[in-house]
Order: C-alpha cells, then structure tokens, then sequence
C-alpha cells in the first residue's frame, strides 16, 4: 500500500454530491446543503494492489453499494467544506484499518510450573469437598 498514492486518489477520485442537513444552524439549515454525500468506486483507487481491494470489499462492506461505490454521509459541521474534509479523512482514516494485517496468533504451551500450579489447587478443591462428605458431619 502506497499511502501518498493512496491519499491522492481519494483526494481526486472521489465525488461529492451534498444535500440539506438537520441538526445546528437555525433557520439557515433550511436553505443552504451541508451534508455531504461522498462516493468513491474502489476499482477507481490507486496506490493498493488486487489483494487489498478484495480485503476492502469484505471489510467495508457496510459502507459498499451495489455499484461497488464506497459511501459515506457527513452531516456534523454547519459548513460544507468542513464537512467534505472530515469524509475525506474518515474515508481514508477506515480504508488504511481495513488494509492493516492482523498479527498471527503465535500458539504456546503451558508451562511446568503453571501444570504444577493447577494440579496442586485441583488437589486442594479437591480434598475441601472430599471433606464436605454427609459422613462427617454425623455426631
């Protein structure tokens, strides 16, 4: 993954489209369109190979439409631009976690001690409730 090449083709690949917000703004709310509607087609993505486009299919398959389009709706600023920033980043902030690697789980094995340590406290729950028996408790 090239991530300049990456940030470079989100910057000018991908399409806005914006609509009338709710939330803050008052009356202004009612005619001016703050909410931001980005979309941008994976296949139209440089900077990730084949491998990482078909991960980004099956991690970000909330986000993803029919059209193979991911999309992303903003609506938290009063403003537009500031809006459109925050898709930007967003989008780019959840295409590099979904192209991150999870590590391999090394497998390990119990040690000595920690065997020896488990049969001891069996043995010792064990003797309590040996000792729980009915032919105790009779006088």
């Amino acid at each position: 993954m090239n991530k300049t090449e990456l940030h470079e083709s989100i910057i000018n690949k991908s399409q806005f489209t914006f609509a009338r917000s709710g939330g803050h703004g008052g009356q202004n709310i009612n005619k001016v369109n703050t909410k931001v509607h980005l979309i941008l087609p994976i296949n139209d993505i440089d900077g990730i190979s084949e491998d990482e486009r078909i991960r980004l299919r099956t991690k970000l398959s909330s986000i993803l439409n029919k059209e193979d389009n991911l999309y992303l709706d903003v609506d938290e600023e009063r403003y537009q631009e500031r809006n459109r920033e925050i898709a930007l980043a967003r989008l780019e902030n959840r295409i590099v976690q979904a192209l991150i690697l999870p590590k391999k789980r090394i497998k390990t094995k119990p040690t000595q001690a920690s065997k020896e340590r488990k049969l001891k406290l069996k043995k010792i729950r064990s003797e309590i409730k040996k000792n729980r028996n009915k032919k105790n408790w009779e006088i």
